[in-house]
């Protein structure tokens, strides 16, 4: 047997055992997942969770996902599952998954138990920081075995993320209200990743005492706060109508000044790589907040 030979034998060797080497991790709910092999077969039941195996390299492994899951378009394609808030379990269990990827805070806690109870392994996302959106890349990249794609991207989106970091450091703070909805009046709490990305820009969640992830508040809870800038997320890239509801309060201080912006929700309000968009986005309209304050 040539040496030639006796190395591309070793090689295959080490890619069969890498293969076929057990998986394991902790998820955001404090499991542990094990699988005996890199996934191959995943079902993903929130859209961020979708776009991030997208991200992480782990695209091609999706064989399910739910209502809204369209980024990266190629996404839209994957067959649904039903909504993130109600899953169809047989379409889940007829696509034989052997990796589902849950989210936490959207998935019916009941019915990610039946899943587990089919004998499907779970995977509960819920990043809460700007900065366990890389720690997701890592692991995501880790149970469906594409590590040096997710370890390159989580690299990359580190480096970003210390870079607006860095550039917003010490900024004089600017009192922010983050409006996601109008009806129900609803804000993000002090746990949401929102209020992460309002820190990082040098903003001040005026609600960011509150422990819910999207707490309802009221129209007078708002003008109490009077927070210097007021940010509204809504349904796509279009500015909602809504937002310029608050233009006859001209005591609030965001009213009284312009301080009225929008996010385009999908880029804000989704845990996904593309937050870092959305951040960089919420820094430039705090820094316009700033550029408007009357001269000392």
């Amino acid at each position: 047997m040539t040496l030639r030979l006796l190395s591309c034998l070793a090689i295959a060797f080490a890619l069969s055992a890498g293969a076929c080497a057990e998986v394991t991790v902790k998820d955001d709910s404090g499991r542990t997942v094990r699988l005996q092999a890199p996934a191959r077969r995943i079902v993903a039941l929130a859209p961020h969770a979708v776009e991030t195996l997208f991200a992480a390299g782990a695209g091609d492994r999706l064989v399910g996902a739910v209502d809204y899951s369209d980024f990266p378009p190629e996404a839209k394609k994957i067959p649904r599952v039903g909504g993130y808030s109600r899953i169809d379990l047989e379409a889940v269990a007829a696509l034989k998954p052997d990796l589902v990827v849950a989210w936490e805070s959207g998935n019916d806690a009941t019915q990610l138990d039946k899943l587990r109870a089919l004998g499907l392994t779970v995977y509960v996302s819920q990043p809460n920081t700007i900065d366990s959106i890389a720690d997701q890349l890592d692991r995501l990249g880790r149970l469906a075995g594409t590590e040096a794609v997710a370890g390159a991207a989580a690299e990359r989106f580190r480096k970003r993320l210390d870079s607006l970091r860095h550039a917003n450091a010490g900024k004089p703070k600017v009192r922010v209200f983050y409006q996601i909805w109008k009806a129900p009046l609803m804000t993000v709490g002090g746990p949401q990743i929102i209020s992460d990305a309002i820190r990082i820009c040098g903003g001040d969640n005026v609600f960011g005492h509150l422990r819910q992830m999207a707490p309802n508040v009221t129209v007078e809870a708002v003008i109490a706060a009077d927070p210097e800038a007021i940010v509204a997320g809504g349904m796509g890239d279009a500015r909602p109508a809504w937002l310029h509801d608050w233009d006859s309060l001209t005591r609030m201080t965001a009213v009284k000044r312009d301080n009225l912006f929008h996010l385009d929700p999908d880029i804000m309000q989704r845990h996904t790589p593309r937050i870092l968009d959305g951040t960089e986005r919420l820094c430039a309209d705090l820094d316009m907040a700033r550029s408007r304050r009357p001269a000392q």
